[in-house]
């Protein structure tokens, strides 16, 4: 009788060990799924991230690009205005500063 209780004993340990294999098991499975699907919206976020952040992007550039065709208008401009207040300035002073150095060179120390 006794080798037939141990026989059971032994028989339901091993089918308690199989539950628990099988227990173990689909555990194993739900967190392979879950973390398939975790890696797979973290995936969709980036993208959409991503494409957000692409757009902000290129939406800057067109809105500085466009107006540096004005920008360059405006220097240009500027810088002609410039030039021209410099030629002035300088042919005002021009007789003046020719005779100076006419002075500066024809006069001889001794």
């Amino acid at each position: 009788m006794d080798s037939v209780r141990g026989q059971g004993g032994i028989q339901m340990l091993l089918t308690a060990e199989q539950d628990a294999q099988h227990i173990v098991n689909s555990a194993r499975t739900a967190k392979t799924a879950r973390l398939r699907q975790a890696k797979d919206e973290a995936e969709r976020e980036v993208k959409l991230y991503r494409t957000n952040m692409e757009a902000e992007y290129q939406k800057m550039i067109s809105d500085t690009s466009g107006s540096s065709g004005s920008n360059v208008k405006r220097l240009e401009e500027e810088t002609d205005a410039k030039i021209k207040n410099l030629k002035e300035s300088s042919s005002k002073v021009r007789s003046d500063i020719v005779s100076m150095l006419m002075k500066y060179v024809t006069t001889v120390k001794t």
